[in-house]
């Protein structure tokens, strides 16, 4: 991708910051993410550590994203990663040049897709609330 190589870890750090002040003040998103994380200072270091590791390959980041969006799956739904994505695509135009926005919007969209298919991909082949509430009764 052309875009990557006008990326780099400064860029990135302000990308992340301002991306992140922008959810927090989010009125359906920063609920969520302000009782989630104790020390937003480190997380911030963890979040641009993982984009640089995403598109800079540097290996920057070591932990597990999947189980820690799992563990808060009974607040998240799909329409918040839109939103998510929204505020993504809005603040990489702004501060990115266009390729690297691009690149990064394309990056976000795989990542929220295999984060949803991971959190909510067992739930949709559930039976439906009203079928087992019925099973419940003749239980």
């Amino acid at each position: 991708m052309d875009g990557v190589s006008r990326i780099d870890e400064a860029g990135l750090a302000r990308l992340v910051d301002a991306f992140y002040a922008r959810v927090r003040a989010d009125a359906a998103l920063g609920p969520i993410f302000n009782q989630a994380i104790d020390d937003w200072p480190e997380h911030l270091d963890k979040l641009a550590a993982f984009w640089s590791s995403v598109m800079l390959t540097s290996g920057r980041y070591k932990g597990q994203p999947v189980p820690a969006h799992v563990k808060h799956k009974d607040r998240i739904n799909p329409a918040l990663f839109d939103r998510w994505l929204g505020l993504w695509k809005q603040t990489t135009e702004e501060l990115m040049e266009p390729e690297a926005a691009g690149a990064l919007q394309a990056k976000a969209a795989r990542i929220a897709e295999s984060l949803q298919l991971a959190m909510f991909f067992r739930l949709d082949r559930a039976a439906p609330a009203s079928a087992s509430m019925e099973h419940a009764h003749h239980g």
